[in-house]
C-alpha cells in the first residue's frame, strides 16, 4: 500500500460515502423527481388586479407602500432554469444571487396574500427538490446552477429550522391539504437530520450565527467566529426551533392521520419542551437565555428567546414578567420595536449594526405570532402597528440617505451593486431613529414585505384566516374606516371587507363582508364579540 496521501473532495466524500444513509421517509419525496415548471412569471402590473387591496381612511402613505412592497416583491420573480434544477417559480431572496431557506420561509409570510396573482409557497418546493438522501437541505442554494453553497457537515451549513412553521402558515391561510400531505415527508426527513447532527448528547441543539440567520448577535466567546463558530453552546432559539418544527409536524401528521412512526418526534417535542424550563429559563431576570458547556447561562438578551411563545414553553406563571422585557423602553421597547439585541447590553448599536440591535421584519413577525400564539394580541397590535409605522415613514421620505453603502459592498463583496435607495423598503432597520439599520441593503423584498402586507392585514386590522377552520377572525381596534377587497380566503374564497369609522374602542363595529363563499366570521372588539355566519353573496 503506498504511503502517499490521497486526496478525496468533498464533492466525492458526498457523493461517494454518505448517499447510503438514506432516511425512509425520503422515499415519499415526490419532489425531488418532479418535473419542473415552466409557467411564465407575471409582471407586477399584470399582478396588481389579483391582489387584495387594502384601504384605510388618511394613511395613503401606509397603502401606497404596501403597494410599493408587491412591486419590490414581483420585480424579484424568477423562472427555474436547466442549470439549476429548480421546479417551480420562486421569489428571489433579493441578497446575493443564492436562495435562502429562512428568507424564503418568511417570504412566505406575506406571499400567501399574493397566491392568486403567484405562487409564492412554490419557492419552498425548490429546497424540497434539492433535499439529500439523508434528509439534509442546505440552507443557502446558488441559483446559477442549483449547487450547495455549503457541505451538509459544515457547521453553517443549514438552519433555521422554520420550515414547517411556514407551510402551517400556509395550509392556515388556505387549507390546501394536498400540500401539506405533499411537503410532509421532507419535513420529517429534514427534522430528523437536524436531531441526528444538530443536537447535544442532553438533546439541546446547537447552530451558527450564519445557521441562526443572526450573523453577528454577540452571543459567543472571543475564541469563537460569531458567523460560524457553535461555541458548544445550546442555543435558546435552535432549541426552540426544533420544539415548534417538532410540534407542528405532529399537527400535520394528525391532519393528514400519519401519527404512526412519529413515536420519536413526540418524545423529543416533551422532553425538550422540560428541558428548556429547567436548563435555559432563568428565574431572577425572567428571561430565556443561551446555554455554555460549563452549565452557566448567557447573560445576553436577544429575541431569538422569543421563539419560546411559538413553541409553547412559555408557562402560564411566566408569561408576564417574560413579556415584561418587550414593553421596557431599557430593553426592547426603543423607537422602532423590536431590537434583535436588547438596549441594555453593552454590544446594543443605536443604529442597528445588523443584528447588534437591528430591527428585522423576520425576527419582529416570529414575535408578533407568538404573541398571538400565547394569547397576547394587544401586545401584538401595538408592536405591530409600531413596526409598520416605522417601515412606512422610512420608505415615504424622499430620498433615505443609503449612508451604510459602502460598508455594506465591502462587507458582502457586492462592489458591483447598484440599487435606487428611494421610496424602498430594507434589510433592516435602526431600533433608535427612523433610518435604515446599519449595513442595510435597500430594495429588499425579500423578508421586509412582511411589515407593509402580513403584519399591516395581521396585527394592524386585525384579520386573521383559519381556513381549515372555516372561520375568520377579525379583532378591530382601529377607529377609522378600513378593510380589504379581494382578500382570498382558502382555497376559492375571495372576500370584501370594510369597517366603517367608529367614535371610541367601545363602539360596536359597523361591517360590511361580500363573499363568494360561506364561512364563520368573528369579530371582536374592546366592547364584546359578535359570531356571524356568512352565506355566500352577502
Amino acid at each position: 500500500m503506498s504511503d502517499t496521501p490521497v486526496f478525496i473532495s468533498p464533492h466525492i466524500f458526498n457523493e461517494r460515502y454518505d448517499t447510503h444513509v438514506v432516511n425512509p421517509w425520503i422515499l415519499e419525496n415526490r419532489l425531488i423527481s418532479m418535473q419542473p415548471d415552466r409557467t411564465a412569471v407575471p409582471a407586477y402590473a399584470q399582478a396588481r388586479e389579483s391582489l387584495p387591496q387594502p384601504f384605510w381612511a388618511d394613511h395613503i402613505s401606509t397603502i401606497n407602500c404596501y403597494w410599493r412592497a408587491w412591486e419590490l416583491a414581483f420585480s424579484n420573480l424568477k423562472q427555474p432554469t436547466p442549470e439549476n434544477g429548480f421546479i417551480t417559480n420562486y421569489c428571489d431572496t433579493a441578497f446575493n444571487g443564492n436562495l435562502f431557506m429562512w428568507d424564503s420561509a418568511f417570504v412566505t409570510g406575506y406571499g400567501g396574500y399574493g397566491r392568486r396573482a403567484f405562487n409564492f409557497q412554490g419557492t419552498l418546493d425548490n429546497f424540497y427538490r434539492k433535499q439529500h438522501q439523508d434528509g439534509f437541505i442546505c440552507r443557502e442554494i446558488a441559483e446559477t446552477d442549483g449547487q450547495d453553497c455549503f457541505y451538509r457537515y459544515d457547521p453553517s451549513s443549514t438552519g433555521p429550522n422554520v420550515l414547517a412553521w411556514a407551510e402551517w402558515n400556509h395550509y392556515m391561510k388556505t387549507g390546501d391539504r394536498q400540500r401539506l400531505e405533499m411537503v410532509f415527508p421532507p419535513l420529517v426527513a429534514y427534522h430528523q437530520w437536524l436531531r441526528t447532527y444538530r443536537s447535544w448528547q442532553d438533546g439541546s441543539y446547537w447552530s451558527t450565527g450564519w445557521g441562526t440567520g443572526m450573523d453577528n448577535l454577540p452571543r459567543l466567546g472571543s475564541a469563537d467566529h460569531p458567523n460560524w463558530g457553535h461555541g458548544h453552546m445550546t442555543w435558546v432559539d435552535a432549541t426552540f426551533q426544533a420544539i415548534l418544527s417538532a410540534r407542528i409536524l405532529l399537527q400535520m401528521a394528525g391532519v393528514l392521520g400519519k401519527e404512526n412512526g412519529l413515536s420519536d418526534i413526540y418524545e423529543e417535542q416533551e422532553r425538550l419542551s422540560i428541558y428548556a424550563n429547567r436548563y435555559l429559563w432563568d428565574e431572577g431576570t425572567a428571561f430565556y437565555y443561551d446555554r455554555y458547556a460549563n452549565g452557566k447561562l448567557s447573560t445576553v438578551k436577544h429575541i431569538g428567546a422569543y421563539w419560546a411563545m411559538l413553541a409553547g414553553c412559555v408557562l402560564a406563571d411566566q408569561k408576564s414578567s417574560f413579556l415584561s422585557h418587550l414593553e421596557n423602553p431599557a430593553e426592547f421597547n426603543r423607537k422602532h420595536r423590536v431590537p434583535a439585541l436588547s438596549a441594555d447590553d453593552p454590544s446594543f448599536s443605536p443604529t442597528g449594526d445588523y443584528w447588534c440591535g437591528g430591527v428585522w421584519a423576520p425576527t419582529n413577525y416570529m414575535v408578533l405570532k407568538g404573541l398571538d400564539e400565547i394569547g397576547y394580541t394587544d401586545l401584538a397590535h401595538r408592536i405591530g402597528t409600531n413596526h409598520n409605522e416605522a417601515v412606512v415613514r422610512v420608505y415615504e421620505s424622499e430620498n433615505t440617505p443609503w449612508t451604510g453603502a459602502d460598508q455594506f459592498r465591502q462587507f458582502f463583496h457586492l462592489d458591483h451593486l447598484k440599487v435606487d435607495d428611494s421610496h424602498t423598503l430594507w434589510e433592516n432597520y435602526a431600533p433608535d431613529s427612523l433610518t435604515p439599520g446599519g449595513h442595510s441593503k435597500p430594495g429588499y423584498v425579500g423578508w421586509t414585505g412582511l411589515p407593509p402586507i402580513a403584519v399591516l392585514f395581521e396585527d394592524v386590522f386585525g384579520i386573521v384566516p383559519d381556513a381549515p377552520s372555516n372561520l375568520l377572525t377579525w379583532r378591530i381596534r382601529l377607529l377609522e374606516e378600513h378593510g380589504i377587497n379581494r382578500y382570498p380566503f382558502g382555497l376559492t374564497g375571495t372576500l370584501d371587507l370594510k369597517c366603517y369609522p367608529r367614535k371610541s374602542q367601545r363602539d360596536r363595529p359597523s361591517i360590511e363582508i361580500h363573499s363568494n363563499v360561506p364561512l364563520t366570521l368573528e369579530m371582536m372588539w374592546e366592547g364584546g364579540r359578535d359570531t356571524f355566519n356568512v352565506d355566500k353573496g352577502i
